[in-house]
């Protein structure tokens, strides 16, 4: 049997997933982190983007994460995320329309608008659509 680390992730409305895996990947600030049992402390900011959660040989689950918190300690990794969802059920129109509405705020030259809060809302958009796209190849 494999070593495992149990993992939590949590976002401010509900606990999304509490379990045991072999292998947890997260979107922190400076890259993509691999983080496996006994890893060293560490604790990080995360960027919009897919946590995978490698539970077994045969099973990957994903989740969007719009930001937030990494700890991790030898034999807990928590993820205290902003928002977060099962990767599988994120709304792609909802996406899609997200992501039109920031870019249009973006091209925006009157300078009405909050260029940071709508360069956030495009990357949330555009990582969610990724990771849809990622679990589309998966599946198929």
């Amino acid at each position: 049997m494999a070593m495992t680390v149990h993992v939590d992730i949590v976002s401010a409305e509900k606990e999304i997933f509490s379990g045991l895996a072999e292998m947890v990947f997260a979107p922190a600030e400076l890259g993509e982190v691999g983080i496996s049992p006994r890893h060293a402390p560490l604790i990080s900011k995360l960027n919009p983007g897919e946590v995978r959660v490698k539970v077994s040989d045969t099973e990957t689950q994903e989740y969007f994460v719009s930001g937030g918190l990494l700890e991790v300690q030898p034999h807990l990794v928590t993820v205290l995320a902003d928002t977060a969802i099962r990767a599988k059920d994120i709304d792609e129109a909802a996406a899609l329309e997200a992501k039109a509405k920031a870019e249009e705020a973006l091209s925006d030259k009157s300078g009405k608008i909050d260029y940071a809060t709508a360069q956030a809302q495009l990357a949330v958009a555009m990582m969610q659509l990724r990771a849809l796209d990622r679990l589309k190849k998966r599946g198929s």
